[in-house]
C-alpha cells in the first residue's frame, strides 16, 4: 500500500543570543521518493557554532544531490557527509580563528526503507503510533553514566555535566559515528529528529503521545511551546524534524454500467 509523509521543520531561538542550530528537510532534485532529514547543533562561541552547523547542512545537501539510490549505499552516503563536514569544520578553523563543533543527525528515506547517522547528542526517535520503537544513545558523558548504571536517565536530564561530549564535528579526532537502518516501514510509523534543545524537557512517552495524537506541524509547535515554557527563561536553541508515515487507501472500484 503506498505511503505519504507529513513532515514539518520547526525551529526556535531560545533564549540564547544566536540560533546555532540548522534544521531541513531536503528532498532529492531527482524525486523518486527519497527525502533526507537533518539537524545540527553548532557549538563553540559567537557565529562559530552556526558556522559549522551550516557546514553540516551544505554538506549532507550536496551529497544528496550526486547520490543515487539505485546504485548506492545510504549508509555510505550518509557517512561520507558527516565525515567531509567535520574535515571542513576543522579546516575553518584556521580562517575565523574559532573552535567550532557540531552535532549531527540524518535521516534518508526510501521508498520502504529508512537509513539514519548520527553523532553527538542530537537525536532520532522513532514511534510506531504512540509507542517508542527505537532511539539513538548519545555520544555524551551523561549516557555513558546511565549505560554503566551509575545514574538513571532521569538524573541525566538535571545532571551538572550532561552537555559534555565524547564526540562531535570538528573536534582533534575523527567523529564517532553510529548508523542505522531499517525496511520494516508502515504506516503509522514517524520519526522525530531534534537537539538537546527540545528533549531535555521530555520524555519519550510525552514525545510519541504528542506525535501520534497532531499533524506534524501541529506536534512540533506543542513540543516547542512546551520546551518553552519548561525552560523558564533559560532555554537552548531549539530544532526539530518531524517525519509521519501514514498508509494511502487502495482507491475502490466502481460498477460500470
Amino acid at each position: 500500500m503506498p505511503i505519504t509523509i507529513d513532515a514539518c521543520v520547526s525551529q526556535h531561538q531560545g533564549d540564547r543570543k544566536e540560533q546555532q542550530d540548522r534544521a531541513a528537510i531536503l528532498p532529492h532534485p531527482k524525486g523518486g521518493g527519497v527525502v533526507l532529514a537533518v539537524v545540527a547543533d553548532g557549538m563553540g562561541g559567537h557565529t562559530g557554532g552556526a558556522l559549522a552547523a551550516q557546514q553540516v547542512l551544505h554538506t549532507a545537501r550536496n551529497n544528496l544531490e550526486h547520490f543515487s539510490a539505485r546504485t548506492e549505499s545510504a549508509g555510505e552516503m550518509l557517512q561520507a557527509s558527516i565525515s567531509e563536514a567535520h574535515m571542513m569544520i576543522k579546516a575553518s578553523r584556521f580562517m575565523n580563528e574559532k573552535d567550532p563543533h557540531s552535532t549531527a543527525v540524518m535521516l534518508l528515506l526510501q521508498p520502504g526503507k529508512v537509513s539514519w547517522a548520527h553523532c553527538g547528542d542530537s537525536r532520532i526517535y522513532r514511534f510506531r503510533g504512540d509507542k517508542l520503537f527505537s532511539r539513538s544513545t548519545d555520544h555524551s558523558y551523561v549516557e555513558q553514566l546511565v549505560r554503566q548504571g551509575r545514574i538513571t536517565p532521569a538524573q541525566a536530564l538535571v545532571h551538572p555535566n550532561r552537555n559534555i561530549l565524547v564526540t562531535s564535528l570538528g573536534g582533534g579526532d575523527e567523529p564517532r559515528v553510529d548508523l542505522g537502518e531499517a525496511e520494516d516501514l508502515q504506516g503509522g510509523d514517524s520519526f522525530l529528529l531534534c537537539s538537546d534543545g527540545l528533549w531535555g524537557y521530555f520524555g519519550e512517552a510525552e514525545l510519541g503521545g504528542v506525535i501520534a495524537a497532531f499533524s506534524a506541524r501541529e506536534a512540533a509547535e506543542a513540543l516547542t511551546g512546551r520546551a518553552r515554557t519548561r525552560a523558564n527563561g533559560e532555554g537552548d536553541n531549539i530544532s526539530v524534524v518531524i517525519l509521519k508515515l501514514a498508509e494511502v487507501p487502495a482507491a475502490k472500484k466502481t460498477a460500470a454500467f
